[in-house]
């Protein structure tokens, strides 16, 4: 592994180089993933009063190594720690409740959970990663003898503590007995490694040099034997797909977000004769458990997985002495020859963050199964890290998810106007959205990866059909759609009507609606939740102007196909309905130009054009787009069939 450090990045005070190095650390995602590892650095600092202290700067919980700067760092009084570890038996909520006291700065984050070890440890800059190279090393059953061959007595061993008070007490034990002037660093079995030295640098050098040693000793006893080549995963129907997060969903008892994956790596791993075996052991490192769940799924029978998670959570929840809440007992990384690799979570996020650890894992399973066989830690150390009372505290305040988390949302016409604010408003709500239009700016929406953006021309029925399964792919199924992509052609009487302008009207409008609506039925009879449309028409439905011909008929027939979808698919739990908005001035049918004519010919200035309606208001984007989302949510489970006005009132048709 190379060595990155830069003088001239670094800074000059030793807490901006302890940034600098966790920042090193955190770029490489063999070494930690999503908000592992944590680092620390010792200072003197002065407080209120002016005296020197020596403090402790810990990376803060839930901060990301990758990104953390100084303010990540929680300062803590060292004297107090050392204090702390000499007390006889500390439970998790008083240490955190200690640790929180010993801080300088009460507007500082949590410090992390390894505070403590890293106050023990008698150097002054401290990195800790879960190497994947370290865990393929150690989760084997000579995984000491393995380690000794490696690293000789340059590194302290632990065994396999669970973090916290107890982990920092080990190692306290420990470490006057096998430590020397020549240590450099420490190995926690099924854990990770810890690195130190006098600077940031020196620690970061050090970690780097036992990880380059560690994958240089992989390197020559791994990969002797070809491994098989896989052939590439074959494309599945999407409703197989969307029935598999269905199940998921039902095990977890609210809807799940699920993607697949079929990736090279993924192939060949799942091609193994012995997957059922070594996907079942238990994660790389126990602090994974959270993310990925015990074991992965193996197969798609998502029943069974449960009932054994259930038979898991009978033989463990006695152990920690305390009335303890299961978790749901749904699969968060199914393994399937065929299928490949499916994640899932409440969120898009939570799935790419098991996409992404499990991805490591193989590779680590891989290793260890060649260096003898692939041998985690104990379920009961798992089961002990996944009902932590610290993890279970975590969610508990994290409170109640929005409202549409879990749920998947596709918006046609979603660049611009109304379709951009109903996408915009659904994604506040918690959904993972699927946002289509012919322009560009699609695309871009959003950068959260619960957004998925596509050009896509939907009155091309080949290219929906291709969208849909790549939206599919990435979230599993579907439970929301909002048809708003649509055309106004220029004002013209039935006389002067021209033949194309009603053909695009009628083919946009109406009919590509129709064939979305013949593709995603079965998307949405598999909804955990009942599929929901809320289709985006007009005031002209129920009151069309002269000129408008084109534009009016065509979403008075999209309305009818509604109506009718609304008869035929109540039976599956599918509830339709149809939004009418009428003069929304924030979209790009209204340029200043055509709102300035328009008002003219009313006799109106255009601020008094833009309230034509009876409670004299301005109708935004925004307000179809709240209207779409509370259509859509369980407000209105008991409303299907129905047609909103969203105009400000109008006196054409009430």
């Amino acid at each position: 592994m190379r060595n990155r450090w830069t003088d001239a990045e670094a800074g000059g005070s030793p807490l901006e180089e302890c940034a600098y190095g966790s920042r090193l650390i955190g770029a490489e995602p063999t070494l930690v993933l999503h908000g592992g590892g944590n680092t620390s650095v010792k200072a003197t600092v002065a407080d209120v009063t002016g005296a020197d202290v020596e403090v402790l700067h810990v990376k803060g919980s839930g901060h990301d190594l990758a990104t953390i700067g100084t303010n990540g760092f929680a300062p803590l009084r060292l004297a107090r720690l050392r204090e702390l570890l000499g007390v006889p038996a500390l439970s998790d909520p008083q240490m955190v409740n200690e640790l929180r006291c010993a801080l300088l700065d009460a507007a500082a984050p949590d410090p992390s959970v390894e505070a403590l070890l890293h106050a023990m440890l008698p150097h002054r800059a401290v990195q800790h990663s879960h190497a994947d190279a370290i865990l393929s090393l150690t989760n084997l059953a000579n995984g000491e003898d393995v380690i000794r061959e490696v690293f000789g007595d340059e590194v302290v061993m632990v065994p396999y503590v669970m973090p916290g008070f107890d982990l920092a007490v080990a190692c306290a034990r420990l470490w006057p007995k096998r430590s020397h002037g020549g240590t450099v660093g420490m190995v926690l079995l099924n854990h990770g490694l810890f690195t130190f030295g006098d600077r940031t640098e020196e620690a970061y050098t050090r970690h780097i040099d036992l990880i380059t040693r560690a994958e240089e000793y992989l390197a020559a006893h791994t990969g002797r034997t070809a491994p098989r080549p896989a052939p590439a995963l074959p494309d599945v129907p999407r409703t197989e797909l969307a029935a598999l997060r269905r199940a998921v969903s039902g095990a977890a008892g609210h809807p799940m977000v699920v993607g697949r994956h079929t990736d090279e790596a993924t192939a060949a791993f799942v091609a193994r004769d012995d997957l059922a075996a070594v996907a079942t052991r238990g994660p790389a490192t126990p602090d994974h458990v959270i993310r990925t769940k015990r074991t992965a799924l193996v197969g798609t029978d998502v029943e069974a997985y449960a009932a054994d998670y259930d038979a898991y959570f009978g033989r463990n929840h006695t152990r920690r002495g305390t009335e303890l809440n299961r978790l749901d007992p749904a699969p968060r990384v199914v393994l399937d020859p065929r299928l490949g690799m499916l994640t899932a979570g409440r969120r898009a996020k939570d799935s790419d963050i098991a996409r992404d650890i499990y991805l490591h894992t193989m590779d680590v399973i891989a290793k260890a199964e060649e260096l003898g066989g692939y041998q985690p830690a104990s379920e009961a150390h798992i089961f002990d890290l996944e009902y932590w009372d610290l993890e279970q505290a975590k969610l508990r305040r994290a409170g109640a998810p929005p409202a549409f988390a879990g749920e998947v949302a596709l918006v046609t016409g979603a660049a611009s106007g109304i379709g951009r604010a109903c996408a915009r408003a659904l994604l506040a709500a918690g959904a993972s959205v699927v946002g289509w239009d012919l322009h560009d700016a699609v695309e871009t929406l959003s950068d959260s990866p619960e957004y998925l953006g596509q050009r896509v021309d939907v009155t091309d029925a080949a290219a929906v059909g291709a969208a849909l399964d790549a939206a599919v792919t990435r979230f599993g199924g579907l439970d929301i759609a909002v048809p708003s992509a649509g055309v106004f052609a220029s004002g013209m009487p039935i006389a002067a009507l021209d033949t194309d302008t009603w053909r695009r009207s009628m083919a946009v409008n109406t009919e590509a609606v129709a064939v979305l609506f013949r593709e995603i039925h079965p998307l949405l009879a598999l909804a955990p939740r009942g599929g929901r449309v809320a289709l985006i028409a007009s005031k002209n439905v129920p009151a069309p102007g002269p000129g408008a011909v084109a534009y009016s008929a065509s979403k008075a027939a999209v309305t009818q196909l509604a109506r009718v979808a609304a008869l035929e698919w109540a039976a599956d739990g599918i509830r339709v309905n149809v939004v009418h908005p009428d003069a929304v001035f924030d979209t790009g049918l209204w340029t200043p130009e055509v709102i300035a004519e328009r008002a003219a010919s009313y006799g109106l200035t255009p601020d008094e054009y833009k309230r034509r309606n009876l409670l004299h208001i301005e109708v935004a984007s925004a307000d179809v787009a709240n209207a779409v989302v509370r259509l859509c949510s369980d407000d209105f489970r008991a409303t299907t069939g129905a047609q909103l006005p969203v105009d400000g009132g109008s006196d054409r048709v009430v």
